[in-house]
């Protein structure tokens, strides 16, 4: 029978640039490497308009950095990151995000190529992928 539900996506070009990093792939990484993800202030509802937070936790120490936006949207995580890059006590070396298309495109991948971070994500539906960010 049919599946109700989310409808899987296949892997697109964009996605394919990004390597997938597990949970258990996470050997003792140097301070830098970091978990990004949302946390929508939405009271439930997606609908309508509310605060997106950035928030990025490094893998090594637990240091989190919460960056407010406006919206999910791809140009305003860049400037999240730099944003967040002035607070962190370490040099941004990786980030580590869920499938989300706010951070798996073009623009995000080319700030993290310029800028030298290291680009992973986590495996599609593995929320336990980013045990780190709560």
């Amino acid at each position: 029978g049919k599946s109700l539900g989310r409808r899987r996506r296949g892997p697109t070009p964009t996605r394919g640039k990004v390597p997938i990093r597990t949970f258990a792939d996470w050997n003792e990484p140097a301070p830098g490497f970091f978990e990004v993800d949302f946390v929508a202030h939405c009271g439930g509802k997606m609908s309508g308009k509310f605060i997106h937070t950035l928030v990025l936790t490094d893998i090594a120490s637990g240091w989190t950095e919460m960056i407010p936006l406006l919206a999910r949207e791809q140009g305003l995580v860049v400037e999240g990151l730099e944003a967040a890059r002035e607070l962190l006590p370490v040099p941004l070396r990786g980030i580590d995000t869920d499938n989300d298309s706010a951070f798996i495109n073009d623009t995000v991948i080319t700030y993290c190529d310029r800028a030298g971070v290291e680009f992973t994500r986590s495996r599609p539906r593995r929320k336990n992928d980013q045990a780190w960010v709560y």
